[in-house]
Parts: structure tokens; sequence; C-alpha cells
């Protein structure tokens, strides 16, 4: 008879200094399908469900689907929003069960309402519904928050080892071949977990070029052949979150007698903060990233501007205005900007129609501080509102729904206006609103890291904007912190601990 896996998914990375509260209306922007709904949003994707449904055919396994949710970073989780996805797996768990197995596709940085620690108590609803006997397998993000009660109550955890993140499909395939292991009796899994006093390292887990995160990925794997282990996952942490279990860690899975997994854990947590200060980008000013993109961007060879300061994709509003202001000053030709969120002034191109010329008060709504409005005067070039689907190497073939939708032309400027906060790391994000991005001389992009995935083969040059006063800034010294644990490491001064 068939094994019978519950698969579901609940992933948020929750920036608890945005203002913006995820509610339910935030996850059916971006992804919350139930049942065989997930089947047909996910096959042939590159993402953990994909994954994990793969394995169930390969392994002859029978997959009974529960929620798969995800919203793009913003506030805390509402309560509502929390009890409703959680409360659907755990009915799955409780109407449909028995079950020989549980695979999950978590964040491992959510922050819910009533729930700090968000992943250890999903864990732990589930535990008490299956029993402490049935495997539980979870694939993390390796910007993952992870805490003891995690390891504790999971049997296998795999984290990308990517970022951009472009082996979701690969991390979920591993994840569940363990959890075949540990039902065939091979082995049995336990997990370590060690935390360091820090909020950032591993230069942000960023692996596009030489640098700490490649460095101590090749050691995790050393350390896997030397002990004999099952797995070891370096978590570069989520820092814009205010809680105490915030910042980097390492997990180590290993049969439960397996004398080598404490050593390892040492040497990785040692790594960790010997690299706590090495970053392998420069941070530059709005200012500076225009003057160089106007040197070197042409058509063909776009400059790439990203803004680091208020990705979407770390819970950045998606609608400060600093870039874009410095783009029109300078007079930018050939240049176009996705996305900026407004939906007010999409809901006003709209009303006038494609060709009018009109007056918006462009962007800076959300955060007026961060630099207020834009207002200026152009065209609506198109409207658009319908679904396109990622064709870059990262999440491809998953559906992205900005709502409805506006291009509007400043100056020389491009920009595509949305109703719906979205982090751009694939170029269907101008092309399904008629702009071919290797035809342009200038790029802007509102993410930090990813947009490298499928940008940066285009790109003749690159530079990353962070002025220090945006939500996902790398300036933490500006933040308001005050649930971290203390001393933490760069907003202490810390001696080098004893691991």
């Amino acid at each position: 008879m068939a094994k019978r896996v519950l698969i579901g998914g609940f992933k948020h990375e929750t920036n608890t200094f945005s203002k913006l509260p995820t509610d339910l209306d935030a996850y059916r922007a971006r992804a919350l399908h139930y049942g065989e709904d997930i089947r047909a949003a996910y096959t042939g994707t590159n993402t953990e469900i994909a994954g994990f449904l793969d394995a169930c055919a390969r392994h002859g396994w029978e997959p009974v689907l529960s929620v798969v949710a995800d919203a793009t970073p913003s506030g805390l989780v509402t309560a509502q929003a929390y009890d409703e996805i959680a409360g659907c797996i755990f009915r799955t768990l409780e109407q449909q069960g028995p079950f020989d197995a549980v695979l999950l596709q978590l964040h491992g940085a959510m922050v819910a309402e009533g729930h700090d620690d968000a992943q250890a108590d999903l864990l732990a609803g589930i535990r008490a519904r299956v029993g402490e006997g049935t495997p539980v397998g979870v694939t993390l993000d390796l910007h993952a928050n992870i805490t003891p009660r995690v390891a504790e109550l999971a049997t296998v955890i795999v984290s990308y080892r990517t970022y951009p993140h472009v082996d979701q499909h690969e991390t979920a395939t591993k994840c569940a071949d363990l959890i075949a292991r540990t039902l065939a009796g091979e082995i049995s899994p336990r997990v370590w977990i060690a935390n360091g006093p820090q909020l950032d390292g591993v230069d942000h887990g960023r692996t596009t070029a030489p640098g700490p995160m490649r460095d101590i990925l090749a050691l995790a794997d050393r350390l896997t052949a030397r002990h004999g282990l099952l797995s070891a996952s370096v978590n570069a942490g989520f820092p814009w979150a205010d809680i105490p279990y915030v910042g980097p860690s390492v997990v180590v899975v290993a049969d439960a007698g397996n004398n080598g997994a404490q050593t390892a854990l040492k040497a990785l947590q040692e790594e960790l903060w010997r690299t706590r200060e090495e970053i392998t980008v420069d941070l530059v000013t709005a200012r500076d990233a225009v003057a160089e993109a106007q040197r070197t961007g042409k058509p063909g060879q776009p400059f790439v501007i990203a803004d680091f300061a208020d990705n979407p994709g770390g819970g950045g509003y998606g609608d400060s205005t600093g870039l874009l202001r410095a783009m029109i000053d300078a007079g930018l030709d050939n240049a176009a900007l996705s996305a900026l969120y407004d939906p007010d002034s999409v809901a006003q191109c709209h009303a006038a129609g494609e060709g009018t010329e009109i007056e918006l008060r462009l962007g800076g709504k959300c955060e007026p501080r961060l630099g207020g409005p834009v207002t200026v005067r152009g065209t609506v070039v198109s409207l658009h509102h319908k679904p396109f689907r990622l064709e870059g190497p990262m999440s491809t073939g998953v559906s992205v729904d900005l709502g409805p939708v506006a291009v509007f032309r400043a100056g020389g400027v491009d920009i595509v206006l949305a109703s719906n906060r979205a982090q751009n790391y694939d170029r269907q994000f101008f092309r399904a609103f008629g702009i071919e991005p290797a035809e342009r001389s200038v790029l802007a992009v509102k993410s930090a890291q990813h947009f490298r995935a499928d940008y940066a083969p285009i790109a003749s040059g690159i530079s990353v904007v962070d002025e220090g006063d945006g939500i996902t800034s790398h300036n933490f010294a500006a933040l308001d912190y005050r649930n971290v644990r203390r001393p933490i490491w760069p907003l202490d001064e810390i001696e080098t601990p004893a691991f």
C-alpha cells in the first residue's frame, strides 16, 4: 500500500518594521492554493512544491495536498491569516489521516500576531496531530530565522544553498529523499541547530560571486563527508525582524548517534562569526548609480540599478522614490523602472486611458519620510490587468499577478506602476507590459539580489542603491530594534564568543 504523505506550504518573510499587515488578501495576491489546485499551480515549476510532487511520484507515495500559501514580504501576518492557513493544515491532518509523513514548505522568517516563533508553533500543531513517530520534512529559505524549538519538532530540515534562490526544486528533492530513507528504516535523523550573537552574516547569503557564503557551503560539504552527516544547511538569517532569535544559524541533520554532528556545528558557527563583516557588493547612492548608468548603459547592454533599501522581497514598500527622482532629474533616456507600487496612480491611469497626458504624484505614499511622492507630468503608455508566468531561473513557471498595471512615461523613463507589491527578479516584470529589457539603456528594479539570476546575463554593469533610510536598508543602526537578544553584532561591540 502506498505511503500517504501530506504536502503543504506556509511561507512568509516578515519585516516587523513594515506598517503593512499581511492578511489573507496579501496571500491571495501572490499564492493561496487549496487541495488539487496546488497541483495545477506548481507542476513543472522550479519550486519546492513541484519537488515534493515529483518525489512522491518517484517513491510511489500518495500525495495529499492541503494548502500552499505565500505572500510578498511585509509586516506581521495577521492572526486571522495565520489561523486560517495553519488551521487548514491541521484540518487536513485530522480529517484525511492517518499519514506516513509530512512534507512542508516554509520560509523560516515568519512572524505572526501572537506567534513570534510562528514556524515552531505551526510544527507543534502538526506534531500534536501526527505524534512523535511520523517524519516531518521541512524546507527553508536560507534567510530563515530558526529557533531551537523548530529543530526539536522537525525530523529533517534542508535550506536553499543559492541566493538568488534557483535551487528550490532541488532543495525539496533532497528533503523528500531523506524522508524516504527515514520511512525505509535506513536512517534515524536528528536535527541540531546553532545560533550566534549576530544580526547578519555570510554576506547576507549571496552566492553569485566568490565570498563567505560560497566558502562556508564548501566547508559544510567537507564536514558532511568527513562526519557522515545527512545534511548541513547555512542560513544567513533575515535581519529586518525584531525578534529574539533573529540572525544567521547553522543546521545539521545526522543520524541520532552521530558524534560528529556537534563538531561540524561548532566549525560552521566559528566560520559564520569569522566572516561576519565580509560583503561582496558596494552600496551606493541613487545619484551615483544613475551617473554610472548614463556613462555605460546602451541598448543591447543595459545598465541595471537595484533598489536594495526598498526591496519588496525583504518587506520594503516598493514605493520609495529616491531612485525614481534621481532618474528623472538626470534626464535619462530609454530607461525603465519596474515595479513601483502605487495603486492610486494606477487607478488614475486607467481612468484617463492610454495615450493621455496627465500629472501624477508617484509613489512615496506608504512611508512619506522615505522621500514622498514625485509629482510629474507624463503619458499613459499602456494599461494591463493580466497575470504572467516567470521565465527566468528563479521560480520558473510560477504565475505572478501585479493586479491592475499601468506603464507611465515621464520624460525618458517608462515606469511600471503596480497595484500589488512584488520584487522584480525576472525580465517578465518588463516584458509582460510591452517593455523589452534588452533594448533599454537603463533598467531599475525593486530588488536586492534575486534580480541577478535573470538580469546579470544582459547587463553591461550593475549598481546596488542603499542610502540607509529604507526598511530593508543595510543600515541596521537606523532601525528601532527592541526585542532582539543583546548583545548582538553589529548593534553591539562583542568579543569573539566561545562556541
